[in-house]
């Protein structure tokens, strides 16, 4: 498989560049990208140990800088040693500049500062650790979101996702014949969202998890005809709520996650 090695360059942690690059990336899934990043790059001097570094590996670039004079030795570098590179920051601070007819302030990181909004994340972040799996079913009614669903539909991995823009999350595993805790009936049916799957789909997961775990795949826990029973016994909860119901089979959590938000009609910019 042909390898190709990217520097992602930014005077802050570099992550836009990295979440944009991998973004294309995926698109290309018969070459292996080697990624490796050089964050808080704010001086030329070290920008040019970087530089020097990208052209002896033939690196690609893909880079962040809001200060404009860093941003553009990178472009310039890289047109005179005909390196590959994508300037992320540039074209968006311009387009923002024509719609306000200001200057951007030039301050790296700012996007990452530690105002309330960081705080807030924070906060719904350790709230889906200690509310995860039904351990405590008080959490339900403080909650923003609530999911339910049988073993491995995601809830946990969708959990801290959705904590990271600003949403307290709460999760229960559905065991067929366990009582459903009676907070669960006093949540506002819109905040909760049950996750189901397809059964084929889910046993495979689970076939999966047993052997990561060094157990036999084939038990009562894998069984199709059991995985059935479950996903039956949930859609009868699901409807007796009348919660919003997703199948997560084929969707990333990315996905269910807007699913989950646009039903909540959740703007994240003012939270």
């Amino acid at each position: 498989m042909p390898k190709i090695k990217i520097f992602i360059l930014s005077d802050s942690v570099g992550e836009t560049a990295h979440s944009v690059a991998q973004a294309a990336a995926a698109q290309f899934s018969n070459f292996e990208i080697i990624y490796q990043r050089f964050p808080f790059v704010r001086t030329e001097s070290l920008l040019n140990t970087v530089l020097a570094q990208a052209e002896k590996e033939q690196a690609a670039v893909f880079h962040t800088f809001v200060d404009r004079k860093l941003s553009q030795m990178v472009n310039q570098f890289c047109k005179a040693h005909n390196l590959p590179y994508y300037d992320v920051m540039t074209p968006a601070l311009d387009t923002f500049s024509g719609i306000t007819h200001a200057q951007p302030s030039n301050h790296p990181g700012t996007v990452h500062a530690l105002n309330n909004n960081y705080f807030d994340r924070i906060n719904a972040i350790e709230f889906a650790v200690t509310y995860d799996d039904g351990k405590n079913p008080s959490g339900f009614l403080e909650a923003d979101v609530v999911l339910l669903g049988v073993s491995r539909t995601s809830k946990t991995p969708l959990s801290l996702y959705l904590a990271n823009r600003n949403l307290k999350v709460a999760n229960l595993p559905l065991v067929p014949k366990a009582q459903i805790p009676d907070e669960i009936w006093q949540v506002d049916p819109k905040k909760i969202f049950g996750l189901t799957n397809d059964p084929e789909k889910l046993n495979d997961i689970r076939r999966q998890r047993m052997v990561q775990y060094g157990l036999n795949p084939d038990t009562m826990y894998s069984n199709t005809d059991k995985i059935k029973e479950e996903l039956a016994s949930a859609d009868k909860i699901f409807k007796k709520i009348g919660c919003l119901v997703i199948n997560v089979a084929n969707k990333s959590i990315e996905e269910t996650a807007t699913l989950i938000t646009e039903s909540l009609g959740y703007n994240e910019a003012n939270h």
